[in-house]
């Protein structure tokens, strides 16, 4: 988990250095700051999202997981738990989207999930690391606009990205090239909707699409299934 810890530290420094410039700028750079960042992210979701070749699957996978998102009310769990570590924390009225904002950029993306697979069952950090770069600079731009609920988020990081670490191993199975063009299309096109939001363009429930990741491995097995019968249809 050196990889984790180091991104955490990234984190936490370039949110510390964020919060510096949050009690210093005036809205309007704090509004260009988040348009900055939002052009980024969406820029980002789409190289991303351009790197997965079925994007049947990907939808499906994406509509399917909303669905799970949606029946299970993960969005609403979530901006629960976080109102209750708001009250704690003496949090502004950015606390909530802060910290849910900064989740979902740095963990939803391609290189969050692969980057703790490639630590954790071939001992190679350089994904992590690249990612831990990336993250210290959006993390600075992010406190910078929302303030201290990015900071919080080291904590859902660190839980996040150490699960999927320490527990990489028992997945390595199903980390085949499917897989991991998969995350790449799903991951990007969250980011793509994450960078509309910060754009304040249109909002979404988006925490309820985290479960697509998860029915990633299910749709690539009944895709296999389905493939005889799909060929022999277009033979």
């Amino acid at each position: 988990m050196i990889g984790t810890l180091v991104n955490v530290l990234s984190v936490t420094c370039g949110a510390s250095i964020g919060l510096l410039f949050n009690k210093a700028l005036p809205d309007r750079l704090v509004q260009s700051v988040f348009t900055a960042l939002g052009v980024f992210t969406c820029f980002i979701g789409v190289s991303m999202a351009l790197e997965g070749d079925r994007p049947l699957m990907t939808i499906l996978t994406l509509i399917i997981g909303g669905l799970v998102g949606e029946l299970l009310r993960l969005e609403k769990r979530t901006n629960l738990l976080i109102e209750k570590i708001k009250a704690k924390a003496k949090g502004g009225d950015q606390f909530v989207e802060g910290l849910t904002s900064a989740f979902l950029l740095f963990c939803v993306g391609a290189m969050t999930i692969l980057g703790c697979f490639d630590e954790g069952i071939r001992n190679n950090r350089d994904i992590i690391y690249t990612k831990s770069i990336m993250d210290f600079f959006s993390s600075i731009a992010l406190a910078s606009a929302f303030g201290r609920g990015v900071l919080f988020a080291t904590l859902p990081l660190l839980i996040y990205q150490g699960g999927l670490t320490f527990f990489s191993q028992h997945l390595e199975p199903i980390v085949t090239p499917d897989f991991t063009n998969q995350v790449k299309g799903i991951g990007g096109l969250l980011l793509i909707a994450l960078g509309i939001q910060l754009l304040d363009l249109k909002k979404f429930r988006l925490i309820n699409y985290l479960p697509a990741f998860l029915i990633i491995p299910i749709m690539i097995e009944i895709q296999k299934l389905l493939q005889p019968f799909l060929t022999g249809i277009l033979n």
